[in-house]
């Protein structure tokens, strides 16, 4: 079976780069989707606040999927559900199974990963205490309540301020349960300032910061929790214990991409963001292997998914089409002080058409700052912050007016304090 573009996943992602691809002039497209429906985790968002960059209003996470699965449908693009792919290796071959087709082997002219992410989980942070009834990633918790109709508990507390997490914190309210506190281990929240205010703020749930779980209670059931603040180094500080009499335990301790088939390909992966390191192409270190949305870094807003998505569609057209050039050198992007990671880590200016965009996230909370591209010692661009933080992504649009008058191999992105 022979296709000249698979997609794999059929997400926000997914669907925006298959699409994009389309009106970029590519016919032979499958999209593989291991769910029973596309959408990805949009379809137990149920909440609003989904589209404001892309279509310019309000949309639940299951409206906005539509928007886009309908597109797919009105192109007549062809897709697979309730299908794995077991594995993709560098010669883009694909394996994949089903109950209709059974096992399926595909060559793809070009691939783009777009598998999304995944919750970290309880283990990976490994809370001490018993091991009861009553403790669930904030995901699964939503889709319990969202999609399946289960109530997760009456009273509940939440360890991580992630989204998910102080979206979950309103829904639980809705639903008449009680949130004591969400409680986040960090001096900051991992979530966007408009979820503090609209999820906690509103309903006066209490964020606790510099906490943490230090013990889980009950036999069958979940019976209550301890917290305690922490100290600069994050352990526990004796004497501020705290406890909580709750039925339920949310974890929203952070997303990371999911990377198995990558790794399978042995694409090579950036330690900091557990994604494929990509270039302006959001093309990986394997030619023809494109990748975007979550299963590259972890984005805030699913509308600059769509967005990136569609830069990887368009480019894995344009790689078909054989128009993208390997000539030139290639630049590489570091990320400075105050920042964490950069996508993408490296450009081949020769590919650019009108500019270049770097997304970030920074390392602490920033304000009245300046964020700068510099290559070497001559400052490119320069941005006034009057507040940054890890939750939320930040972004620099460098124009091809200033692409053009870069000279050394290494660009840097730094936040400059003290510089308003």
């Amino acid at each position: 079976m022979k296709y000249d573009l698979v997609v794999i996943g059929g997400g926000p992602a997914g669907l925006a780069a298959a699409i994009e691809a389309r009106e970029n002039g590519i016919e032979n497209i499958l999209v593989i989707e291991r769910d029973k429906e596309m959408g990805g985790i949009l379809q137990q968002c149920i909440h609003n606040g989904f589209g404001l960059h892309e279509f310019k209003e309000e949309l639940t996470g299951p409206e906005y999927a539509q928007r886009f699965i309908d597109q797919l449908m009105e192109r007549g693009i062809e897709y697979k559900l309730d299908t794995m792919v077991l594995n993709v290796s560098r010669d883009r071959k694909i394996q994949m199974i089903n109950t209709v087709d059974g096992f399926v082997e595909i060559d793809a002219g070009a691939i783009i990963m777009a598998m999304g992410c995944r919750e970290r989980t309880r283990g990976a942070i490994s809370i001490p205490g018993d091991r009861p009834a009553g403790v669930f990633t904030a995901g699964a918790a939503q889709r319990y309540i969202n999609m399946e109709g289960y109530m997760v508990g009456k009273k509940a507390v939440i360890l991580g301020s992630g989204d998910i997490g102080l979206i979950m914190a309103r829904r639980m309210t809705l639903e008449g349960a009680k949130v004591e506190a969400v409680v986040e281990l960090m001096p900051y929240s991992g979530g966007l300032t408009r979820n503090i205010v609209q999820c906690l703020d509103d309903y006066d749930i209490p964020l606790l910061l510099s906490h943490t779980v230090t013990e889980i209670r009950g036999k069958g059931r979940v019976e209550g929790i301890t917290i305690a603040q922490v100290d600069e180094n994050r352990k526990p500080i004796p004497g501020t214990e705290k406890h909580y009499d709750c039925d339920t335990l949310l974890l929203s301790v952070g997303l990371i991409p999911e990377n198995e088939l990558s790794r399978g390909a042995e694409l090579d992966i950036d330690q900091r963001t557990s994604g494929p390191i990509v270039n302006e192409l959001m093309e990986t270190s394997v030619e023809g292997i494109f990748a975007c949305g979550n299963v590259v870094h972890v984005h805030d807003l699913v509308d600059f998914v769509s967005a990136e998505s569609r830069r990887a569609g368009k480019a894995a057209a344009r790689f078909l089409k054989k128009e993208v050039t390997k000539e030139g050198e290639e630049k590489r992007i570091k990320a400075d002080y105050g920042v964490n990671y950069t996508v993408p880590q490296k450009v081949n200016l020769d590919n650019i058409e009108d500019k270049l965009e770097i997304f970030m996230r920074v390392g602490n909370v920033y304000r009245d700052v300046r964020l700068e591209l510099r290559d070497g010692d001559n400052t490119l661009i320069s941005l006034k912050k009057k507040h940054m933080a890890p939750g939320e992504m930040e972004k620099i649009i460098v124009p091809k007016v200033i692409l053009d008058k870069i000279e050394g191999s290494e660009l840097k992105v730094v936040v400059v304090e003290g510089g308003m």
